[in-house]
């Protein structure tokens, strides 16, 4: 059997040396890394090892022997260990700074672009309470309904009512919601036996419109008194003009089933976005921080120098927030994006807009684009808002075909960000600069905005 540096249960003294890139302390032991919750880069603490691994492994805090300058204290430790708020232990320009070094990183390790200027991120001046969208689990806990979250990497539900990174007024409609179920006997989901009813309660709120939709994903289509129970909540929250019911009989983590049927009210929101209207359905992609994602949009525009006569392509266009917002500013905007419900959607806040020199596309970004390029479709500006996952090799393939003058990519994750700039560079696309922009205070995300020029 492998001898490791240290063992299970083991109790020693080590100082920690850097954070990993989801926000936990790293300290070496003869090389061996261990990864530890709630630790910050030059503190010394006592600490339990909780599990090893071939390469590295996890270890918890027993106490602090020397804290960093950087700390905080955190509003409630249940943030730090289920994940909500992974960073809160961490001084805010701390935070930001973290954010630009982790962009930074990823294009020296990954792009091999050491070289780009990565720009000090753009923070907020309220790092707290910015997300306009929940999505908290319901369980029973002592015989009663319970909202909370899961304890990272298990499926133990830690009770909370202060989400601290949520919408105030939303922290509180959950609790009225969670109230106004158990008050009609509404049962909790169990997740072991795939039993019980109600699974999630999802709200949305406008940052600007302040208009609410509360989801209720059941397990099961029927759900008896479902329209009273709707017409209560919103009696109760008078903000909200939407609740409806969203089937999931999946046993599944992925929260929204394929199903929904509007209870009350009707089956969107609306909000403002850039001085545009949107209206946002509940399986809809929305920036969850309205104020950060205008600060986005706008470093993106800046960046595409746009001119009144450009044609621009806006790939994974979703509800239509980038496309929508730069059309008054450019001759015509293509949209592409693979949910047809998100192209409808996008379709329709034109509609509301009054905007007429848009075309939005059923289809997945790499097929449209290469069809484009065929049909000699010449773009000045290509913005890409990918998810996660990044781009398609042969979009952008395709959108090098089509050779416009400048791409603007917009990142939710830096590693994907380096991979597609390197390929973007081998083929003749210069890196000019990288704005990290923070969406997501308290947390380790970081968005990001990219300008390469041919």
């Amino acid at each position: 059997m492998k001898e490791y540096p240290v063992k299970k249960n083991q109790e020693l003294t080590v100082t920690v040396t850097d954070l990993s890139h989801e926000g936990m302390g790293i300290a070496k032991v003869d090389n061996y890394l261990l990864f530890i919750e709630n630790a910050l880069p030059q503190e010394v603490v006592k600490i339990k090892v909780l599990k090893v691994g071939n390469k590295f492994g996890f270890a918890k805090v027993l106490s602090y022997e020397e804290k960093s300058s950087a700390r905080v204290e955190t509003a409630n430790e249940d943030l730090l260990r289920t994940g909500i708020a992974p960073l809160s232990h961490l001084q805010y320009e701390s935070q930001l700074l973290f954010k630009q070094e982790q962009v930074a990183n990823n294009m020296r390790k990954i792009a091999g672009m050491p070289d780009v200027p990565v720009l000090p991120a753009i923070g907020m001046a309220k790092p707290e309470h910015y997300r306009n969208k929940a999505q908290i689990p319901v369980r029973k806990i002592d015989g009663k309904l319970a909202t909370g979250f899961y304890r990272k990497n298990s499926h133990d539900m830690i009770p909370i009512d202060d989400f601290y990174i949520q919408d105030e007024v939303i922290d509180k409609a959950i609790i009225k919601v969670r109230e106004i179920l158990e008050r009609f006997g509404v049962k909790a989901y169990n997740e072991t036996a795939h039993e019980g009813f109600l699974r999630h309660i999802v709200i949305r709120r406008g940052h600007y419109s302040h208009e609410m939709m509360v989801v209720l994903v059941t397990r099961k289509a029927k759900f008896f008194k479902g329209e009273t129970i709707a017409s209560v909540i919103a009696e109760e929250l008078p903000e909200v003009v939407s609740v409806i019911q969203n089937i999931n009989e999946e046993r599944t983590n992925v929260i929204l089933g394929n199903q929904e049927v509007v209870l009350y009210g009707k089956g969107y929101i609306e909000d403002r976005l850039l001085g545009k209207t949107f209206r946002i359905s509940a399986p809809s992609f929305y920036q969850v921080n309205t104020q950060q994602a205008e600060v986005l949009y706008e470093t993106a525009f800046d960046f595409a120098q746009l001119k009144p006569e450009d044609v621009v392509i806006d790939a994974y266009s979703g509800i239509g927030t980038i496309g929508l917002s730069v059309a008054d500013r450019v001759d015509h905007v293509y949209g592409v994006e693979s949910i047809p419900e998100a192209v409808a959607d996008a379709k329709i806040n034109a509609e509301i807009n009054g905007i007429k020199n848009t075309t939005y596309l059923v289809g997945k970004a790499e097929k449209v684009m290469t069809q484009w390029a065929r049909e000699g479709l010449k773009p000045d500006v290509i913005f890409v808002d990918p998810p996660r996952k990044g781009l398609d090799a042969r979009f952008i393939e395709a959108a090098v075909t089509v050779a416009p003058k400048r791409i603007v990519y917009v990142s939710c994750n830096p590693a994907t960000l380096a991979r597609d700039l390197k390929l973007f560079g081998e083929q003749g696309y210069t890196t000019k600069k990288i704005q990290p922009v923070d969406l997501f205070p308290q947390t380790y995300h970081v968005e990001a905005v990219a300008l390469l020029e041919k």
